[in-house]
């Protein structure tokens, strides 16, 4: 779901008018309060830290305690299902993402969580977007020349991935896909190891993370032919999108929201809400978040279900050609 900053700031600002109108005496969340955020990532990534940045803020507007439980492993299944079956009374949350709550449902048949029906969502928080990336050895100065390239030589180019089923792996999925083109994939435990091989020329190609690649850009060992959003990044203002380069209709982000467990008091969710969307409108904190990489969203409880509905939907099929599974 591809959101305006229209929509954005309608979406504040309806999220402030639920939390105002359906707030009750008794089901409020207590100042003083601990709140557990569950984090399906290890500490000291990306991830983990923009989910200290934005709940530490939501914290001090609540007037509660936060602490982070970092809970790694299965793809980000195992908190994803503790949080499921957690309290409905909002101290226990989790730090969902494209992984927990789009890809993994198409990885296995042996999830024991459900994405929608499982989870009370809270906001869309943050979308990070990607860049395709080849050693700067390769021919092809723009997406039109790759493509071409990769036609030319069905077979083989291959790219490096984070690993199996990660969206950076689908990202070249889809991109494959949609290009009609024959590219292997080459999957690695992690980004870095990917991202040095590609610097060294032994895997040409990589979709990354603009924050991780940004560095790698810069120092010239890597060239940017696009970045997967719909809008052009801040960061690279003068990389292409993938539509504007002839790709028409690709898009792939990663993305990053609030959920928690189902049943959870609508006077909860809406404190909730309130809260965390008025950390991403601080202004320290959007620069802090800026600075990695990621775009501020916020969202109305409403559509951030949509929003899972609608990714659900568009990577059920990319999982499935890719043939990927939950290792």
């Amino acid at each position: 779901m591809a959101l305006s900053r229209r929509s954005v700031m309608l979406g504040l600002s309806s999220s402030i008018v639920l939390a105002n109108s359906k707030v009750s005496f008794g089901q409020e969340l207590r100042k003083g309060a601990l709140i557990t955020i569950v984090v399906p990532f290890a500490a000291g990534g990306s991830a983990d830290v923009m989910a200290r940045i934005i709940c530490q803020r939501m914290a001090g507007l609540l007037g509660v305690n936060v602490v982070f439980e970092n809970r790694g492993g299965a793809g980000g299944t195992l908190a994803a299902t503790a949080v499921a079956r957690a309290n409905a009374d909002g101290l226990t949350l989790l730090w969902g993402s494209i992984a927990t709550h789009a890809i993994n449902p198409a990885l296995t048949q042996s999830l024991k969580y459900d994405p929608v029906r499982d989870f009370s969502p809270v906001s869309l928080l943050v979308t990070l977007p990607n860049v395709l990336l080849v050693n700067s050895n390769v021919p092809a100065k723009d997406i039109g020349e790759f493509i071409a390239l990769l036609k030319a030589n069905p077979g083989k180019y291959s790219y490096a991935s984070s690993g199996n089923g990660t969206p950076l792996h689908l990202s070249g999925e889809l991109f494959r896909m949609m290009s009609g083109t024959d590219i292997r994939h080459v999957p690695y435990r992690g980004a870095g190891p990917a991202m040095n091989d590609v610097v060294a020329g032994h895997v040409p190609v990589m979709f990354d993370t603009l924050a991780s690649a940004t560095p790698h850009i810069e120092a010239g060992t890597v060239r940017a032919l696009a970045v997967t959003t719909k809008d052009r990044s801040p960061t690279l203002p003068t990389v292409p999108t993938m539509i504007e380069a002839g790709l028409v209709g690709y898009e792939t982000y990663a993305w990053q929201g609030l959920f928690a467990p189902p049943n959870t008091p609508e006077a909860v969710i809406a404190q909730l809400n309130q809260a965390v969307n008025g950390a991403l409108a601080d202004p320290s904190t959007a620069d802090r978040l800026r600075a990695l990489g990621a775009t501020m969203v916020g969202s109305t409880p409403e559509q951030l279900e949509e929003h899972v509905k609608a990714e659900l939907i568009k990577w059920a099929p990319v999982v499935k050609a890719s043939g990927a599974q939950l290792e």
